[in-house]
């Protein structure tokens, strides 16, 4: 029987669900599998010159959008609520101040050398934009660890809530599946779709890819772990005793082991030596004076065929007029001041929501390290509220590190009703179920909840209040107003997305200036 690709990958799909077929895709070529370069904003050198442009908010999507309209000889200021460029991409070490909307503050107090990125933690080696930024400001860029087979899964209703080891359960289910199909296959199941020569084929890679004994049989294997390592002399090596497929079919613990599948999750996952924030201070260094810190917009108007934006500095007010704002301010924070925008913008704007993501993380020595031969990765567990162990991939060996216990969304298990100290007990305890005893080892702890930081308010967006519309609303400029940020990607949470659109938003603009020159008109006339 012939079968044709679509069939293939609906049986695949049904068999491994999205990533399976996703990487299927990937493999026949129906997908790209790397990563693209970007391309340059198609504008001559020089071509926006006698052109103003106010920038507002030093995020990804502010910064990149300066960057460009640098380059292209734009007139360009970058306005920043904080003392610090990056946004949401935020590092703590020592010294650090997380400070939230309430005036809650807290200050790292970790040991030199210590960090932890609060915002985002990994580059994808997909993400072509970014990486291609980090290349041209000379970021340096070392491996980040998404995930280790020496982690742990835990699930309370599977294995009697024992963790068990990442590489024994993904290979423990790979020997049983693998079993499974070779004896379907030896007794003919198949033979509609298989000659018998494919069948010879089949059983001969499946007692690899199991591993299977010579009877297709799984009893373990190498992959999955050892009772008794081979060492000198006499000392062999015993497998451990398999799981049982029963235990290996809780869906609880296949969320664990196949997020690291997914296209942009795959590695090599990459960060900046040092901390992610190594990169907005890359921008910032090379924009100098374009940007103006501890300057937050305070109101936005439309003025004639351009724009003019009020910020503050101490217990001033300030105003630029310019011919064009891109504005890459959080929704969450835009919707809070005087904006000017028209109707349809101003109801997205008004009835967006974003989600309350948070890292809670810890000094500690490096048990994991020391007692567990884990060095980078995530463990999982269930139920929540935290439900993650995240291992640092830095200075690797050293006597102490920074272990997160927590990154999920607030809101999830009714944590953002716990005052700060419960969340880090709560996280304490949490972890004791995958690495007990070492609960007491975990000091020094930081709370970083990005819908309770200030100038965040949200970690990424969640709706636009009227749904896709809004989404294609947001998308286009209102008049000289332009927008970017990761909230208008389609690469929502990731810093490609805010890259992305940052660009896209100067191209905007070029193309809105090329054509107005070109029938003679100043820059910002046409709408």
């Amino acid at each position: 029987m012939s079968m044709t690709r679509r069939s293939f990958l609906m049986r695949v799909g049904q068999a491994g669900g999205y990533s399976a077929a996703f990487t299927t895709m990937q493999s026949l070529g129906l997908m790209p599998m790397k990563a693209t370069s970007a391309e340059p904003i198609a504008a001559a050198a020089g071509s926006g010159k006698g052109v103003k442009v106010v920038v507002a908010g030093a995020g990804i999507g502010g910064l990149v959008s300066a960057y460009e309209l640098r380059k292209l000889g734009y007139d360009v200021t970058l306005l920043e609520a904080r003392e610090r460029p990056g946004g949401r991409n935020f590092t703590g070490r020592k010294g650090t101040v997380v400070e939230f909307v309430d005036g809650e503050k807290q200050t790292c107090t970790w040991d030199d050398g210590n960090y932890q990125n609060l915002g985002p933690g990994r580059l994808p080696s997909v993400h072509g934009t970014m990486l291609g930024y980090c290349r041209e400001l000379g970021v340096p860029l070392e491996v980040e660890i998404n995930t280790s087979r020496s982690t742990f899964l835990q699930n309370d209703n599977a294995n009697g809530g024992k963790p068990v080891v990442q590489r024994k359960a993904v290979n423990d289910t790979r020997g049983h599946v693998s079993e499974l199909l070779a004896k379907s296959i030896s007794s003919g199941a198949l033979d509609k779709e298989l000659t018998k020569e494919d069948r010879e084929r089949m059983i001969t890679f499946l007692k690899l890819y199991g591993p299977l004994d010579k009877n297709a049989s799984y009893v373990g294997s190498d992959r999955a772990g050892y009772k008794q390592i081979a060492g000198a002399g006499p000392q062999v090596g015993v497998f451990d005793d398999p799981i049982d497929m029963h235990t290996l079919l809780d869906e609880n613990f296949w969320g664990g082991v196949l997020y690291e599948e997914t296209w942009d999750w795959q590695a090599t996952m990459m960060q900046p030596v040092g901390g992610m924030d190594r990169i907005p201070y890359a921008f910032a260094k090379s924009l100098g004076k374009t940007v103006i810190y501890n300057a937050p917009v305070s109101e936005i108007k439309k003025r004639g065929k351009g724009v003019q934006v009020s910020y503050k500095q101490g217990s001033a007010t300030k105003t630029i007029d310019a011919d064009y704002l891109i504005c890459a301010m959080p929704l969450s924070v835009l919707k809070t001041i005087p904006n000017g925008l028209s109707a349809n913008y101003k109801t997205v704007v008004e009835g967006s929501t974003y989600a309350g993501s948070y890292k809670i993380a810890w000094q500690s020595r490096r048990f994991w390290e020391q007692d567990y031969n884990i060095y980078g990765g995530l463990s999982f567990m269930n139920p929540g509220p935290t439900t993650i162990v995240w291992y640092p991939s830095a200075n690797l060996m050293a006597p102490n590190g920074i272990l997160v216990t927590g990154y999920e969304d607030e809101s999830n298990w009714g944590f953002n009703k716990l005052s700060t100290k419960e969340k880090f007990e709560k996280a304490r305890t949490q972890m004791e179920r995958i690495h007990p005893g070492h609960g007491k080892e975990l000091t020094q702890p930081l709370f970083c909840g990005w819908k309770r930081v200030k100038w965040n308010e949200g970690s990424w967006i969640r709706s636009y209040g009227t749904g896709v519309v809004g989404y294609d609303v947001i998308t286009e400029p209102d008049g000289p107003i332009y927008f970017a940020g990761d909230h208008t990607s389609h690469i929502v949470g990731w810093q490609e997305g805010a890259a992305l659109s940052g660009k896209r938003a100067v191209q905007m603009i070029s193309d809105r200036v090329k054509a107005a020159r070109l029938a003679g008109a100043t820059p910002a006339v046409q709408a």
